[in-house]
């Protein structure tokens, strides 16, 4: 571990053209937001039916507590998972956290209680917390430079893939026409782990990160890997361009750093990067988790909305979300991530803020209230996608999945109290107050005006960079 090693293994990565294995590593570890957007969905969809006596009678309250305990254990598991992801490997952990989510989620499916299901959410949510900061950590240390930006925000706009395939599954499982009402949601509770199980296979076949086994002294290992990659995009008829032997880099093997260190990066050399990326992550956590989780609730109580007719209204708010950050992504890399973060942070701000005024007022019903959030959130999930590629490239690789996991945690440690705060703003369905949901949309759009005002002033522009270039390795001499 003390020899110097110089290294072209980040400039052979970075300046692979895309192909298809490219195309397999991004399917194959998007699943995790896939995943989460159809957990949450379905936790949503299902709110209001496990308030009905048949099921587990919950209270609105209640209802919000169940998210709030599953966003407690993607907290917990973002955490413990990234430490280790750091010191372990990215693969390891990213087929280990799955595995979490598989087991605990399916258990939770034959919850007979309140206690009971929100113990099995929490490690539910623990595994998916995990698979954020190995996830994203590989995915921007294989993906090239050249296509990181859009490659990140469209997986993190995967998320509500997975709230369409939870939507449209509800849509017939809530149908008390089809199943009946205690049956239906367990089995929506199921539609996660049955594709996790696909994608197992799948993901045992991903390289270890060659960065990351450079960066622990393992440089054999990591130039074997390298050279695996490069075969693959042959063999997916790409040409792979000559090395800039310019480029090389003499590392010293560092290994995970202690806590001590990793608070002098966070805190000393690098704190305007620190406190753009609570800020963003907070801002983004607090609005999604409030509107989203609560939504199902907001259309019963304000426009009489049944859970199965719910459906089409969130198959609509998700398509929106998931076509923000695809159509949008690429502009991340050529207008540059300071001016498309900014924007896309207050745009989406200041229309909520107007949307949410309307609502106030009593000018909108369920289509034109979910007409206009679809276009908020269009703009919405490609700030907040933006979000995770900030704090995902800004830190040292020896340090990244750690980094992830903190920033992940600190936001939904905060937006953990929007499902709840918003549950009781809404309120008894039999004494419905717009005027105080109102307040609560208004702070979640000052939030996002805030962190654009930020990002205008202290972002960095990480477009086409390479990640060493972008922040100084620990272990580079």
């Amino acid at each position: 571990m003390g020899r110097v090693v110089r290294s072209l293994v980040p400039a052979r990565l970075d300046r692979l053209p895309w192909s298809g294995f490219h195309t397999r590593l991004v399917a194959a570890l998007g699943v995790a937001w896939v995943l989460d957007g159809m957990e949450i969905t379905i936790a949503s969809a299902v709110g209001s039916v496990l308030q009905d006596r048949r099921t587990l009678g919950l209270s609105a309250v209640e209802v919000g507590l169940t998210a709030t305990v599953y966003l407690i254990g993607e907290v917990t598991g973002a955490l413990v998972f990234g430490r280790m992801s750091d010191r372990f490997g990215r693969r390891r952990l990213f087929i280990l956290t799955l595995g979490l989510y598989l087991i605990a989620n399916g258990i939770t499916a034959f919850s007979p209680n309140l206690a009971f299901l929100l113990f099995f959410r929490f490690f539910a949510g623990a595994g998916i917390g995990g698979e954020y900061s190995a996830i994203h950590s590989a995915i921007d240390e294989l993906i090239p430079s050249y296509y990181r930006g859009r490659v990140d925000l469209a997986v993190s706009g995967t998320y509500w893939f997975g709230a369409m395939i939870g939507t449209a599954g509800t849509y017939v499982l809530l149908n008390p026409d089809i199943l009946p009402v205690n049956v239906g949601w367990r089995l929506g509770l199921l539609l996660g782990p049955l594709l996790g199980v696909v994608i197992w296979v799948l993901r045992r076949r991903l390289p270890e990160s060659p960065r990351w086994l450079l960066m622990h002294g393992r440089q054999e290992e990591a130039e074997r890997a390298t050279a695996g990659i490069e075969e693959a995009v042959r063999r997916s008829g790409s040409p792979v361009p000559p090395v800039d032997h310019g480029k090389a880099m003499d590392f010293h093997p560092h290994g995970a750093p202690s806590y001590r260190e990793i608070l002098r990066v966070l805190l000393r050399e690098y704190p305007k990067r620190t406190i753009l990326g609570a800020t963003l992550m907070m801002s983004q956590s607090f609005l999604y988790n409030a509107i989203f989780f609560t939504y199902v609730l907001v259309l019963s109580t304000f426009y009489g909305v049944s859970p199965h007719d719910a459906s089409k209204y969130l198959f609509a708010f998700a398509f929106g979300n998931l076509a923000g950050p695809v159509l949008l992504g690429r502009l991340f890399d050529t207008i540059g991530r300071r001016v498309m973060i900014s924007s896309t942070y207050i745009v989406s701000g200041v229309l909520l803020g107007v949307t949410g005024w309307l609502f106030k007022q009593g000018a909108l019903n369920a289509t034109t209230q979910t007409l206009l959030w679809s276009v908020i959130f269009f703009i919405a999930s490609a700030a907040a996608s933006s979000g995770y590629l900030t704090v995902s490239e800004l830190f040292p690789l020896e340090i990244r999945a750690l980094a992830i996991a903190l920033f992940f945690s600190v936001a939904q440690g905060f937006g953990a109290l929007g499902p709840t705060v918003f549950g009781a703003l809404i309120g008894d369905r039999a004494h419905p107050d717009p005027a105080r949901l109102f307040y609560g949309y208004a702070f979640a759009a000052a939030m996002m005006v805030f962190a654009g005002l930020v990002a205008l002033f202290l972002a960095v522009n990480a477009e086409r960079r390479s990640l060493e270039d972008i922040a100084r390795p620990l272990s580079l001499t």
